[in-house]
């Protein structure tokens, strides 16, 4: 059979069928308009039809696991699940400031969770950021309550209600933390104009039949410090906790490690932060406290967050069944002068020194220099203040020079006796003692100048790093007087030195290299080698360079001010020993009137006729024993 062949003709009939079946198609569909009206009706349809089904089912309450948590926090908290069906109760906070002090207070748990110093940066100049003593929850404040049906709460968990009001021109804010209309613990926060102080108490009303009254409440404090400085090691140094008990005294726990202990009759409680701290002051003293510190610098070539964590345990007695604490809280800059003025104590928390090395500091150091820094850059005012105290201890450098001296021109002579009583120690000690006598020649007169100048020296070590006012304050190339100088930065780190060149304690070093010089050569010409002592001139000539190397090392990551001190002040004390030796001692003066001495009688002091009195008798006692 022939197969049949698709023709033109087929072709084009077949396009004219499917035109008109699409175009029958196109004008049969309905408009945007008709689409959208059909939709409509279908939508209200089904919203007949589910109305209808809603009424005809039994309504099912549904628990979510939000109000299931939330049912199980009320049955937790007992009495005081009052608190949390307060509008109150959420994360919110609550926020007074003045002047100097932004302070943010929390619902949950009714405590400080933000305290910012306004107007001071932190190191960072850049980032422009204010001090922040309490930020990202690095502080709490918790007590402990023991409810009568044995529950064991913990109001750093527990919603507060803020009420916010004025007295005068103090902001008063009230935190409550409720188990009925008037039963409560109250948090009161106080904060005067200008003040870095805030009055801050503790009470409670109508509570005696929701807690157990019969023991103390405790109240745990805890902060962990932030760095806010240059140099970790050297803030770490002077972030410590200090407090007072027993009536006035005080004492603090170790910087350099953890530590702790358990005192009694606690009135304050500081969190140390070198520059910054944070004060717990109480009316009526508690009777012990617990306290803590851990150092959280590990690594000093981490750059660390946290430099020390504190915590402070003590008890809340209950008076007549409630608490009635008054005390206060101070957030600020660890100056000396607003400590002071506060007139409780609180200067104590200053590293200023002990003994005579305080009062050094107290009242000569600190008033000479506030008098000096208000009229004058602060590194003139270093400087300055230096040249007056090099001219204060000149008498002492005088006296050290010409005693000196007097033993330089006796050299010959003490040499001479060692030769001759060479075999015989003590006759060689007896003659010299009264060489020394009949010259008029105290040999202990070159120490006891150094010595009197140690107190001095130390208060000085203590004074520098104790200096608010030197914070950030810039010269020359050092660009905060209170933290290191670094002019080049270490790819690497260098043991005990660092990772930074400091040049202001370079310049000291070479300062004390050439002032060492100077002076150990005329010691070792004056000072007589004794048969049987080490030789001291050998001695004086490592210290020339160990004492400079010392400088260099362990300076480099102090204040640059303490290291310009120490800069101008050896300089200025070669200067003053080159007027001594060249205008005012005259070493042929110094021996002619030595040799005017021998020819004077001179009384025997009773130290000296007991001393000689000794050594005959060992003499004797030597010449027998041989027999």
């Amino acid at each position: 059979m022939e197969e049949k062949k698709l023709d033109l003709n087929s072709i084009i009939g077949f396009v004219l069928i499917s035109g008109i079946l699409m175009w029958m198609l196109y004008s049969n569909s309905p408009t945007p308009e008709e689409q959208e009206a059909k939709a409509k009706k279908e939508q209200v349809e089904k919203q007949k039809e589910a109305a209808k089904t809603e009424s005809t089912k039994e309504v099912t309450p549904v628990v979510t696991n939000d109000s299931l948590q939330n049912e199980q926090a009320k049955a937790k908290l007992g009495s005081f699940a009052y608190s949390s069906s307060l509008p109150s109760a959420k994360e919110d906070v609550t926020t007074i400031e003045n002047e100097v002090l932004v302070l943010k207070i929390a619902n949950k748990g009714g405590y400080i969770v933000d305290a910012t110093v306004k107007g001071i940066e932190q190191f960072e100049r850049d980032s422009k950021k204010e001090v922040q003593i309490i930020k990202e929850n690095n502080a709490d404040l918790n007590i402990t309550l023991n409810t009568k049906d044995n529950r064991v709460l913990n109001t750093k968990e527990m919603f507060f209600e803020p009420t916010l009001s004025k007295e005068g021109e103090n902001q008063v804010l009230l935190m409550r933390l409720k188990a009925g209309e008037n039963q409560f613990l109250e948090y009161r926060y106080v904060l005067k104009p200008n003040d870095y102080m805030l009055d801050f108490g503790i009470k409670t009303q109508g509570l005696t039949d929701v807690i157990n009254t019969s023991k103390s409440l405790d109240l745990e404090w805890q902060l962990k410090a932030f760095r806010n400085e240059k140099s970790i090691s050297y803030e770490n140094r002077y972030t410590e906790m200090v407090y007072e008990y027993e009536d006035g005294k005080d004492d603090y726990l170790s910087a350099a490690k953890d530590d702790d202990d358990i005192v009694k009759d606690v009135t304050y409680i500081a969190f140390k932060q070198h520059f910054f701290t944070s004060i717990l002051l109480t009316d009526t003293p508690f009777k012990s406290a617990e306290l803590k510190s851990e150092n959280l610098v590990h690594d000093e070539e981490i750059d660390t967050v946290y430099t020390k964590n504190f915590i402070a345990k003590v008890p809340l007695d209950f008076k007549n069944g409630e608490l009635n604490y008054a005390m206060n809280w101070y957030y600020g800059p660890a100056k000396y002068k607003i400590l002071n003025d506060y007139e409780r104590n609180l200067d104590e928390i200053m590293p200023l020194g002990w003994g005579i090395f305080g009062w050094i500091n107290r009242y000569v150091f600190i008033p000479v220099f506030g008098f000096i820094s208000g009229f004058m850059p602060y590194g003139f005012a270093i400087i300055f203040f230096t040249i007056l105290v090099r001219l204060a201890m000149s008498p002492v450098t005088y006296k050290s020079y010409l005693s000196q001296a007097k033993m330089k021109v006796l050299r010959p002579e003490i040499n001479e006796l060692n030769a001759k009583y060479k075999d015989n120690a003590m006759k060689k000690q007896q003659e010299t003692m009264k060489l020394y006598s009949k010259a008029g020649v105290n040999p202990m007169a070159g120490c006891l100048p150094a010595v009197m100048q140690i107190p001095v020296f130390y208060a000085l070590f203590q004074f520098f790093p104790s200096m608010f006012d030197l914070r950030q304050k810039s010269f020359l190339w050092a660009d905060d007087l209170s933290s290191y100088d670094s002019i080049y930065h270490l790819p690497f780190r260098i043991p005990f030195y660092g990772d930074h060149v400091s040049l202001f304690p370079i310049l000291a070093s070479i300062a004390i290299f050439f002032y060492m010089r100077m002076t150990t050569g005329d010691q070792q010409m004056s000072a007589p080698t004794q048969e049987g002592m080490p030789d001291m001139g050998k001695i004086m000539k490592i210290m020339i360079y160990i004492s400079p190397l010392m400088m260099l090392i362990f300076f480099n990551n102090y204040a640059s001010g303490l290291s310009l001190y120490y800069f101008i002040s050896n300089l200025i004390t070669i200067g003053i020993m080159l007027v001594i030796k060249k205008y005012i001692v005259n070493d042929e003066k110094i021996h002619a009137k030595i040799q005017e001495n021998k020819t004077k009688e001179k009384k025997e002091s009773k130290f000296q006729k007991k001393m000689r009195e000794m050594m005959e008798q060992a003499e004797e006692a030597k010449a027998q024993k041989k027999k």
